[in-house]
């Protein structure tokens, strides 16, 4: 299907809905995580989900690089066909399986469901919210983290466009909220602290934005290793090159430019925006600064897990 033809399906679904049964929805505690009140309300739903035992399920804090490794590993399980990988946007290929959206739109566990295998996945979930099915069938998981300030700074971004999430407020205000775990699936500290706790217990490549920013051939290659895939040079330069940064902000199968208007408003900022490692330099003020970095010092005490803020 084109672009165009996703376009206005995607509208006409829209249209559909009750007026204003998606705007600015509240957070509500699930095992003491914020998320959205329609997971919270079908997270029964959502925790009884089957997994299979060659799933793939990519899994970030928001605004870590989701979309960059989604469309990495397809580009991998797709040996480089662009054209395949063009087949259809980011958020209908890799079915979301934290969400359950009132009808017509279809939940992603439901969606998921009717996948053929090999499944590719993605959620949100902090580590003791994924389907337990997940740990059970040893699925693969692939782990993406983003240092807390520039993850902070992209999270405000998408909130100011994303008219699903609460109000972000300015972002003095939103910084002390994700400072304090209150936005969307809660805390950074404790959703990257207990993946990294995690990933020798199960099958979790656990990669890091910065990294994939300095070297993203490097990256590419363990997931492709993970994936248990062996593709030529060529075609992991092809890779590299189609999933650039730059490459994906122009791809309409990536960019999320085909969601509807009510759901992400383009007009107040891009869903791709400007993917670099430092961004946070350009929001931080001196004082946000030295306060974040006392508070930061405490949440991440005690842990290995190390992140760069710059490159």
């Amino acid at each position: 299907m084109e672009e165009q033809n996703f376009k206005q399906q995607f509208q006409e679904m829209a249209q559909n809905l009750p007026k204003g049964i998606f705007h600015r929805l509240p957070l509500k505690k699930l095992q003491g995580v914020p998320v959205m009140n329609i997971i919270a309300d079908h997270f029964e739903n959502i925790a009884t989900f089957q997994a299979r035992p060659d799933d793939l399920l990519v899994a970030t804090y928001p605004k870590a690089g989701t979309t960059w490794v989604q469309e990495i590993v397809d580009m991998i399980d797709k040996e480089g066909d662009a054209e395949k990988c063009q087949r259809a946007p980011t958020f209908v290929r890799f079915p979301f399986i934290d969400i359950w959206p009132p009808p017509p739109l279809i939940p992603g566990v439901v969606d998921a469901e009717k996948m053929p295998s090999p499944r590719i996945l993605k959620t949100h979930f902090p580590f003791h919210l994924v389907p337990k099915s997940f740990w059970e069938q040893n699925c693969k998981v692939i782990y993406v983290a983003r240092n807390a300030k520039d993850n902070a700074v992209s999270y405000y971004h998408f909130d100011v466009m994303n008219q699903t999430q609460p109000e972000p407020g300015t972002w003095e205000e939103y910084l002390i909220k994700f400072m304090e775990g209150n936005v969307g699936w809660g805390s950074w500290y404790d959703h990257v602290k207990r993946y990294w706790e995690k990933k020798d217990q199960h099958r979790i490549l656990y990669l890091f934005y910065e990294d994939m920013k300095e070297n993203p051939e490097q990256e590419i290659r363990k997931v492709m290793e993970f994936m248990e895939k062996d593709l030529p040079d060529h075609v992991i330069s092809k890779i590299v090159q189609q999933t650039s940064f730059s490459a994906m902000k122009e791809n309409p199968m990536a960019n999320y430019t085909t969601v509807p208007k009510v759901f992400l408003d383009h007009s107040l900022s891009s869903f791709m925006r400007k993917g670099e490692v430092g961004d946070w330099k350009n929001h931080f003020t001196v004082a946000q600064n030295e306060v974040f970095e006392e508070d930061y010092k405490k949440k991440m005490a005690g842990t290995s897990l190390r992140f760069r803020t710059e490159i």
